[in-house]
């Protein structure tokens, strides 16, 4: 009887790593597919110098979902975004539409694609290597928060300068954080729930940018970072 319970302890031992094996192996796999991914569309990384960004024309020409390019200096996050019609298809897909874990960035569909809504929203996993808004949780930390306060944006025939100035953790459901029309008390509830903030003497006309990625603090948790375009 001894003999058989070892050996029933030895298979699932077995089973155990061959399932972990599998699981670090598509791990792998899709990493590798992100890296590949992001290494091909780097040649259009557009330049602080140009005034009509035609590396982001010529990628929408190959890609004709792309909306823009996000570079936050300081993380990972240096990469084109799209929009579509619903926010589910970019959620795994790459920009060839194939199947990707990493998915692609991707504006939320209420927002207009030129940045003219009064909160524009940009959705990217949090991956475990620190890809796509992997290292967004950087701006939990308030020494990086405080040393990282701009971001930039480029559009085919716009560059915007974006200013931070909150980080914090909310509900997926947050009606106040995700709504593209800010409500009247939207500032005073980022003053109150924030984790990091600082005061940027923001005014009603001031265009928001909000960038939104898993957190895995409570459940349906998101981390968030607001900036306005200056």
């Amino acid at each position: 009887m001894k003999k058989l319970v070892l050996n029933v302890l030895a298979l699932l031992l077995v089973g155990v790593m061959l399932y972990s094996g599998w699981r670090a192996w598509n791990a792998y796999g899709d990493y590798r597919a992100e890296a590949e991914m992001h290494g091909a569309v780097m040649e259009y990384k557009p330049q602080n110098d140009e005034i009509i960004n035609q590396s982001v024309i010529d990628l929408q020409a190959k890609y004709p979902d792309v909306a823009g390019w996000l570079t936050i200096p300081g993380t990972k996050i240096d990469y084109p975004f799209v929009w579509y019609e619903d926010n589910d298809y970019y959620l795994r897909r790459d920009l060839n539409g194939d199947y990707a874990l990493a998915g692609t960035l991707f504006l939320d569909f209420r927002c207009e694609k030129d940045f003219t809504s009064p909160n524009t929203i940009i959705y990217g996993h949090h991956m475990k290597n620190g890809s796509m808004f992997g290292t967004l949780k950087s701006f939990a930390d308030k020494a990086f928060f405080d040393a990282n306060t701009q971001g930039t944006i480029y559009l085919p025939r716009e560059t915007l300068t974006l200013e931070f100035f909150a980080y914090m953790v909310v509900k997926a459901t947050d009606q106040e954080i995700y709504s593209v029309e800010p409500s009247e008390n939207w500032l005073g509830y980022v003053r109150q729930n924030a984790r990091q903030f600082r005061d940027i003497g923001l005014a009603d006309a001031d265009q928001i940018i909000t960038l939104s990625t898993c957190s895995y603090e409570f459940d349906n948790a998101r981390m968030v970072l607001l900036a306005k375009i200056q």
